[in-house]
C-alpha cells in the first residue's frame, strides 16, 4: 500500500519504510499487537468458563467474532480520556461485544495482555517469522560458496598485513561457524522464552485466588490452560507485575550477537572489495556513485554494517532498563520497550535478507587473487627454498644470509620504487641457488600453502550438516527468498 500524502509530512521510521521485509513489519503493527490482546482476552475467559466461573458460550462467540474487528479511531480516542493504553481496548473491544463486556480482562492486569504479547511476538518472530529461516538460507549459501572455494588458495591477512596463505572457502567457512553459532543462539533463546501467564497485579495471583474462591488448584490449572491456548508449554513461575526484564536481555543479546557476526563478515567483504578479490552483487543499472561514474560501491555490506551497529547497541536498553526496576515494577520500561524490541528483530530481520541477497551473488575474481599471491609468496616461499639448498648439501646459515639480501632488496624495488615483487628473478640470477632451480616452481605452488585449510572447510561443512540438520530449514529457503525483497537502497 502507498502511503499518502500525509505521510510524508511526520517522521516514519526507515527500518519499516525503507527497509523492513512486510512480514515483520507486521509482527511488530498495532493490528497484530492488538488483536494478540484480543486472543489473550479469549483465552482467558474461555479456560475461566472451563474452571467454572459463570461464563457463558454467548459471550465467547461474541468475542471470538470480533476478534480482529478494531475500531482503532475508537481505540484512541478511548485512550486520550483514559490516558492508558489497556483500558482503552478493554473499552473499545467491549463496545462491540456488549453481552461480554463485564468479563473481559476479568481478574486480569495490563501486563496480562502487555507481557504476554512481549512474549509472544518474539517468540513467533525467531520461530516463524522467518528469522531462522533467513539465517538457515544465509548458512545454505554460504556453505555451497565455501564449498566451491574450498581449495582456492588466497592471501590471509593479520593485522591487516599480508600471512601465510589459506583459502577463499576456508575464509568463509569461519563466517558460517560463526552463523552457526548464532542459529544455536536463536534456538537456545526461542527454547527458554516461556509465558508470563496469568499472574494479577503484583505476581501473587491473589485476583484469580479471589476469583475462584481460594481454591489453589484451579488458579494453577487457569495459569497452565491459557499458557497452552498462547503455544507455550510453560510460563514463569514467579514474577512481579512483569515478567523479569532480565527476559528481553536474553533476547535482545542473541540478536546483538547477531549483528556482531554480520558486521564482521560485511566488514570483511569490503575490505575484499577494495582489493578487488570479491564482489557483492551488481545490478546492472545501478549506480555506484552520483560523482564517479566508474564505482562499485559494497553498498549492501555497508548498509548491513550500519544497521548491525544499530542492532549491537539496543541491547543496551535492556541492560539498563532490567538495571532500574523497582520492586514489583515500575512503568519506565515501558515507552523504552516499545522502541528496543520491535527495532532489534526488525534490524536483524533486515540485515539477514539483505546477506542473503549477499550470498547468493557473490563473486570472486580469481585471476586478481592470483596475482596478490604472487606478489607476496616469494617472500613467503623464503624457508622453503632454504630447506632445498640444505637438502641439496648447503649451508642454512649460509643460504638464510643469501636469501635476506635479496628479500631486502626485493622489498626495496617493492616500497621505495612502486615495482613488483622480483625476488625470483634476483634467486634465479644468483648461481648459489643453481642446485634449486628446477625445483621453484614445486616451491612456489599457492597450494603447497594452505596446509589443511580445504580439508577444515569440507570438515565443517559435514559437522554443521550433522549438528543442526539443515534440511528442514533449507527446503523453505526458496520459497521465504522469493517473498521477500531484499531491496537496494542504502
Amino acid at each position: 500500500m502507498e502511503a499518502s500524502v500525509d505521510e510524508f509530512m511526520k517522521y516514519r521510521s526507515p527500518l519499516v519504510s525503507r527497509y523492513a521485509s512486510k512480514e515483520m513489519a507486521y509482527n511488530f503493527s498495532d493490528r497484530k499487537k492488538f488483536t494478540t490482546w484480543r486472543k489473550l482476552w479469549i483465552f482467558l475467559a474461555k479456560a475461566e468458563k472451563d474452571l467454572g466461573l459463570p461464563i457463558t458460550d454467548a459471550q465467547l462467540v461474541e468475542m471470538e467474532a470480533h476478534a480482529e474487528d478494531i475500531d482503532f479511531a475508537r481505540a484512541a480516542e478511548e485512550e486520550r480520556k483514559l490516558r492508558h493504553d489497556v483500558m482503552a481496548h478493554v473499552h473499545t473491544f467491549a463496545h462491540c461485544c456488549p453481552t461480554a463486556a463485564p468479563i473481559i480482562h476479568l481478574g486480569a492486569t495490563s501486563c496480562y495482555v502487555g507481557d504476554n504479547t512481549s512474549d509472544k511476538l518474539p517468540k513467533y518472530s525467531i520461530e516463524q517469522d522467518c528469522n531462522t529461516e533467513l539465517l538457515a538460507c544465509v548458512i545454505d549459501r554460504l556453505a555451497n560458496f565455501a564449498e566451491k572455494y574450498a581449495d582456492l588458495p588466497t592471501l590471509g591477512f593479520t593485522h591487516y598485513q599480508p600471512a601465510q596463505l589459506t583459502t577463499v572457502g576456508k575464509r568463509a567457512s569461519l563466517w558460517l561457524q560463526d552463523l552457526v553459532m548464532d542459529m544455536r543462539n536463536l534456538q537456545r533463546a526461542r527454547d527458554d522464552l516461556r509465558f508470563r501467564g496469568v499472574k494479577g497485579t503484583t505476581g501473587t495471583q491473589a485476583s484469580f485466588l479471589q476469583l475462584f474462591q481460594g481454591d489453589h488448584d484451579k488458579v494453577e490449572e487457569l495459569d497452565k490452560m491459557v499458557t497452552e491456548m498462547a503455544g507455550f508449554k510453560k510460563s514463569y513461575l514467579v514474577t512481579g507485575q512483569t515478567y523479569s526484564r532480565k527476559v528481553d536481555i536474553d533476547s535482545l543479546s542473541v540478536l546483538a550477537s547477531l549483528g556482531a557476526t554480520v558486521h564482521k563478515i560485511c566488514t570483511d567483504i569490503r575490505l575484499l572489495a577494495n582489493q578487488k578479490e570479491i564482489e557483492e552483487p551488481f545490478e546492472k543499472e545501478q549506480i555506484g556513485s552520483s560523482a564517479m561514474p566508474y564505482k562499485r560501491n559494497p553498498m549492501r555490506a555497508e548498509r548491513c554494517c550500519s544497521l548491525a551497529r544499530h542492532l549491537v547497541a539496543l541491547v543496551f536498553d535492556a541492560l539498563q532498563t532490567a538495571s532500574v526496576q523497582w520492586l514489583e515494577r515500575t512503568l519506565d520500561d515501558s515507552a523504552n520497550r516499545r522502541i528496543s524490541l520491535p527495532e532489534s528483530f526488525l534490524t536483524a530481520d533486515i540485515i539477514l535478507s539483505t546477506l542473503q541477497n549477499i550470498t547468493e551473488g557473490l563473486v570472486v575474481y580469481p585471476k586478481v587473487i592470483e596475482r596478490h599471491i604472487r606478489q607476496e609468496l616469494p617472500f613467503m616461499a623464503t624457508e622453503n627454498i632454504i630447506m632445498a639448498m640444505v637438502k641439496a648439501g648447503g649451508n642454512r646459515q649460509e643460504c638464510h644470509e643469501k636469501i635476506r639480501v635479496l628479500s631486502q632488496q626485493a622489498a626495496a624495488v617493492v616500497k621505495q620504487d612502486g615495482g613488483d615483487n622480483d625476488l625470483l628473478d634476483r634467486v634465479q640470477a644468483d648461481p648459489y641457488f643453481t642446485p634449486v632451480l628446477n625445483q621453484l616452481d614445486a616451491l612456489l605452488d599457492p597450494k603447497t600453502f594452505t596446509g589443511r585449510a580445504p580439508q577444515q572447510v569440507i570438515a565443517s561443512l559435514c559437522v554443521c550438516a550433522r549438528a543442526h540438520a539443515w534440511d528442514g530449514w533449507i527446503e523453505n529457503c526458496n520459497e521465504v527468498h522469493s517473498c521477500r525483497e531484499t531491496g537496494h537502497l542504502n
